[in-house]
């Protein structure tokens, strides 16, 4: 069977699929700390809280972009403009840096120009998204956006007009490709992935992702089907529990196989490729980190000492009874600055719960580089399997 696939920076595999590079750069909170700058550690679940909060509204519940690190190359309009975007399962919408906007942030990407494109329709829509950390601007209109061979007509999108503040200044990429449910959409405008099914151009309703570690290249998202060569083994299903994100039932975790209890009466996860980190339940963090034997340092974040990772604990989730490990390597990272080595502990503690009110965890970046996964909206269901 032939897939209708975007395989970004993939290996060669059968005829007719289509590919486009997926970058994996430093985070914005790890560009401003060589530069001296230390951004606090903040809620990466405060990027859902106006879905919450404004649930029957017109609302945006976007990224927290301070740890957010792997994007690639779509085009809009025509004649087509480039941009590197984020693939982001945590949000819904797509958005692009444009000519509409003269701060800082967007002075310092490419931006989209609408008049020099015969395809873009204006609908004077403006909107305004709130981040964890800063917010953003701007108006929605029409356009052909093409990803990886994928052409969709008539998309909606986002252009953005006002970028304040300093954290979108320091970011690889030019924009927001949203791959969460259209429900959390702001403006109820259709996502992407939506607009793919529509138009009638996957060959299977699904996309999946492979995360590639240790600062290497090769990490690709996949369009309407799986790439059997980023995974081993048997994919595990299990369903989703809200159809707004991707969120999923926890119901174990574990340290060094020891079941903690934490999630005996049910935990709640997001599984989002715009969190970098591995996000607790606040009510669980220290317990967490005095396991793993971390210390708290100024900036709200915890580390280790660099020659103790082989003896720290492994941690892991029982996902629909299958038990998911992360080892020490997983969850710590390890830096070099100014000859001074130090081991950071890529795990935060979020203060916002589930909406059945059960512990909620963010399965980020950590995670999604132990384990590929795959996003399935016709059965709304989330797989993994062991990446390769």
């Amino acid at each position: 069977m032939k897939w209708l696939c975007v395989l970004l920076a993939c290996t060669a595999l059968s005829e007719g699929l289509h590919r486009v590079p997926l970058v994996k750069t430093k985070s914005i909170r790890q560009r401003l700390r060589e530069k001296g700058v230390h951004l606090p550690f903040t809620d990466p679940a405060l990027k859902y809280e106006p879905y919450r909060s404004l649930a029957t509204s017109v609302i945006e519940p976007m990224n927290n972009y301070a740890d957010t690190t792997y994007y690639g190359p779509i085009t809009v309009g025509t004649p087509p403009q480039s941009f590197q975007v984020l693939f982001d399962t945590g949000s819904a919408n797509l958005w692009v840096d444009s000519i509409y906007c003269n701060t800082q942030a967007c002075n310092s990407h490419t931006k989209f120009n609408p008049a020099a494109s015969t395809t873009y329709t204006s609908t004077n829509e403006r909107f305004y998204l709130p981040y964890g950390a800063g917010s953003l601007y701007g108006v929605f209109g029409y356009d052909t956006v093409n990803v990886g061979g994928i052409v969709i007509t008539n998309q909606e999108i986002g252009l953005s007009t006002n970028e304040p503040g300093e954290n979108f200044v320091v970011v690889p990429f030019d924009g927001i490709l949203g791959l969460s449910y259209p429900t959390i959409s702001a403006g109820q405008q259709t996502p992407v992935m939506d607009s793919m099914i529509q138009q009638n151009l996957l060959q299977a309703d699904m996309f999946a992702f492979y995360l590639s570690g240790n600062e290497q290249q090769g990490s690709e998202v996949a369009f309407g089907g799986v790439d059997n060569t980023k995974y081993q083994g048997q994919i595990y299903w299990t369903p989703v529990t809200a159809e707004t994100y991707w969120q999923i039932g926890i119901s174990g975790f574990q340290i060094n196989n020891q079941a903690t209890g934490w999630c005996s009466n049910g935990c709640q996860a997001i599984v989002d490729t715009g969190t970098s980190q591995l996000t607790c339940p606040q009510q669980y963090l220290g317990y967490l980190m005095s396991e793993i034997g971390a210390q708290a340092d100024q900036y709200g974040g915890y580390y280790v000492d660099c020659s103790e990772v082989s003896n720290l604990p492994t941690i892991s989730f029982t996902i629909s009874g299958v038990v998911l490990a992360l080892p020490p390597t997983a969850y710590i990272t390890e830096y070099n600055q100014n000859g001074y080595q130090y081991c950071m502990v890529d795990i935060s503690s979020t203060y916002l719960p589930s909406q059945n009110g059960q512990p909620l965890w963010i399965l980020g970046d950590v995670f999604l580089r132990v384990y590929y996964s795959i996003y399935d909206r016709v059965n709304n269901q989330v797989g993994f399997a062991t990446a390769v």
